[in-house]
């Protein structure tokens, strides 16, 4: 008699952590990337607040050697060469399907590239963040800074 209850009550508090998961304002912190390199703040997208966005708030080398900061030098449009890094949106359009953030794209400084992504949670302050080119695709844990991850 007891496994029903405990899996009743486990499937509730599951199905009451889907749906809480699919507000961007369950992500919304700076989340540390893999590595260290940078710190993403997430959170709901200006113009359409059901959809999460991020934009890099913290490097941990803003500026290159010569003392200037960081640009967005390896884009391919010509007009956002001189972009600065910090405060770049790297994150847009990711919308909740009940299990994971999906649809969304996310932008590569590095290469000047965005890519197909997909936010998963993979437990308290973790997020796997997935990045894709047709089927090849590259994961990356990112961490809640705050949670000591």
């Amino acid at each position: 008699m007891r496994i029903p209850v405990i899996a009743a009550l486990g499937g509730a508090f599951l199905s009451t952590f889907a749906v809480a998961a699919g507000s961007p304002a369950d992500l919304s912190a700076q989340w540390l990337t893999e590595g260290g390199k940078s710190r993403v703040e997430i959170g709901a997208c200006p113009n359409a607040p059901t959809q999460l966005c991020g934009k890099i708030v913290w490097l941990r080398e803003p500026t290159n050697p010569d003392g200037s900061p960081k640009v967005d030098k390896e884009n391919s449009d010509e007009t956002l060469k001189k972009r600065p890094i910090l405060g770049l949106q790297m994150l847009r359009g990711f919308k909740w399907d009940g299990e994971k953030w999906d649809d969304g794209y996310i932008y590569n400084p590095e290469d000047g590239k965005e890519y197909d992504s997909v936010i998963r949670i993979k437990g308290p302050g973790e997020l796997e963040v997935k990045g894709c080119v047709l089927f090849i695709c590259k994961r990356q844990a990112w961490t809640d800074p705050k949670k000591g991850s």
